[in-house]
């Protein structure tokens, strides 16, 4: 428990490093992830990239730099979870969330 504990600080800390391209284009690595087991239907494996995709959301979320686009993360968030686990009120489908997540990928690849 302890390590694991370590852990989710050592990624908070270098997370903090990132630019709000690179951590929205990780998200969207994730929710990649969940798309591809949802349609593979590999529960496991869909359920591991959503958790995996919030915990980097919450830490976005919580990096004090993106306080002005708070309410665009946020809503992010919901969108992603509503498409999931809700009843996709915001008529979400697989590829428009790849699509907007693809953007932040590619600016922070042309940024390095």
């Amino acid at each position: 428990m302890e390590e694991k504990l370590l852990q989710q600080n050592l990624v908070a800390n270098r997370w903090q490093t990132l630019t709000l391209s690179e951590q929205l284009g990780n998200i969207g690595s994730e929710i990649g992830r969940a798309l591809g087991a949802q349609k593979q239907n590999k529960e496991e494996k869909k359920i591991f990239a959503l958790n995996r995709a919030f915990e980097l959301f919450n830490l976005t979320i919580g990096d004090s730099r993106w306080l002005s686009r708070l309410k665009e993360l946020t809503r992010g968030r919901e969108v992603v979870a509503d498409y999931f686990f809700g009843d996709n009120v915001y008529n979400s489908t697989a590829e428009n969330l790849e699509k907007y997540f693809y953007w932040f990928a590619l600016a922070a690849r042309k940024n390095r």
